[in-house]
């Protein structure tokens, strides 16, 4: 079996962050999203894997690499113009050829093992498998109804009036019928070729549908607060170690990860909570629940449940909380003591917080 990995969406939800990089490498526990994607990949089996990526396929490359890290070997798919779920397949068969193959969508990720996910699939026989998810508001997704025997019944696209609370999680397993299906389908009113057509074409066709139903963790990090949200997940299951330099004027306090290279000068680490290589903090409370990328600078600060991207400056600002602050930026000037920032602020940016 192949994986198929999309990574060509833009990331609109995201701006401005996304204006500057791929959607896909949002830093979640200092690691881009797609890591742990693949990471998913390879602990189900499988090693083969194609990865679809539109204009920001350079940089994904650069960060990515060839898969060997990971035990993967990644071929990297051009999609010239987003067209649709289903085009994505089109364009990939050269490389799936006739085997059967899990398509992952690249922003999206779960905390439940997907051995089950593809043993249930090859066992059952079925042309397709999908991996559902029950959410309080289906409205936002993919919507699947769902027999007593587990056969997926039909789907809807983000349906007005839903019939299931079972959204379509973004993990989906074909076997090579597939191929035939989405040269079958018409483009959709907003001119894509969609997957759920595809899939229901198939169901249109007496072909057979699995459900399989997600008990864990799924966010797809299609916005800011889904990407801080799963940082903390992340973050719940790190391993503590001080590869870096920590003096005894500082205190350590829970599960703290101090990356090789880094520097803590008398402060206060609060776990769950990564200091990234090269970074230095001085005279600061950080954490929990806070994710601090490489060759950051943090000084007379305090910082929870925030993700730092590489070379971030924090310099003289109290109680950032719930913040998202891109490559490069600079926070500066102190602030009133008891007052709470929220900061979301792409690469290369600037901001002085005034006094009142």
């Amino acid at each position: 079996m192949k994986a198929l990995v999309l990574a060509g969406g833009s990331g609109t939800r995201l701006r401005p962050f996304s204006h500057t990089m791929a959607k896909q490498l949002f830093p979640v526990a200092n690691r881009p999203v797609l890591r742990h994607v693949l990471d998913a990949v390879g602990q189900a089996g499988i090693t083969e894997v194609g990865m679809i990526v539109g204009t920001r396929g350079d940089e994904i490359r650069s960060a990515i690499g060839d898969g060997s890290g990971q035990g993967l070997d990644i071929t990297f798919i051009p999609q010239a113009v987003p067209l649709g779920l289903a085009h994505c397949v089109m364009i990939a068969r050269d490389f799936l050829g006739d085997e059967s193959f899990l398509m992952y969508l690249g922003d999206n990720i779960i905390r439940e093992p997907l051995s089950g996910f593809v043993e249930s699939f090859r066992d059952s026989g079925a042309d397709a498998e999908i991996l559902l998810s029950q959410v309080p508001d289906p409205r936002q997704y993919g919507v699947a109804e769902v027999d007593s025997h587990g056969q997926i019944t039909a789907l809807m696209e983000k349906p007005s009036e839903p019939r299931s609370d079972l959204a379509v999680v973004g993990l989906y397993l074909f076997n090579p019928s597939i191929h035939t299906a989405v040269r079958s389908i018409a483009p959709s009113g907003r001119g894509e070729l969609e997957i759920t057509d595809a899939i229901q074409w198939l169901l249109d066709s007496g072909r057979t549908v699995r459900a399989h139903r997600l008990r864990g963790y799924w966010k797809d990090t299609g916005r800011v607060e889904d990407v801080l949200e799963c940082n903390q997940v992340f973050l719940e299951d790190l391993e503590p170690a001080v590869l870096g330099k920590v003096d005894d004027q500082s205190e350590i306090v829970g599960r703290v990860l101090v990356e090789e290279g880094a520097v803590v000068q008398a402060s206060r680490l609060v776990g769950p909570l990564i200091i990234g290589a090269g970074s230095t903090v001085t005279r600061s409370l950080v954490g929990p629940y806070t994710s601090i990328g490489a060759d950051c600078r943090i000084e007379d600060a305090s910082i929870d449940y925030s993700i730092l991207m590489g070379r971030v400056t924090v310099d003289g600002v109290r109680n950032l909380h719930g913040s998202l602050i891109g490559r490069n930026s600079v926070i500066t000037l102190p602030s009133p003591a008891g007052e709470t920032h929220r900061v979301v602020i792409g690469d290369h940016s600037r901001l002085q917080i005034s006094q009142h």
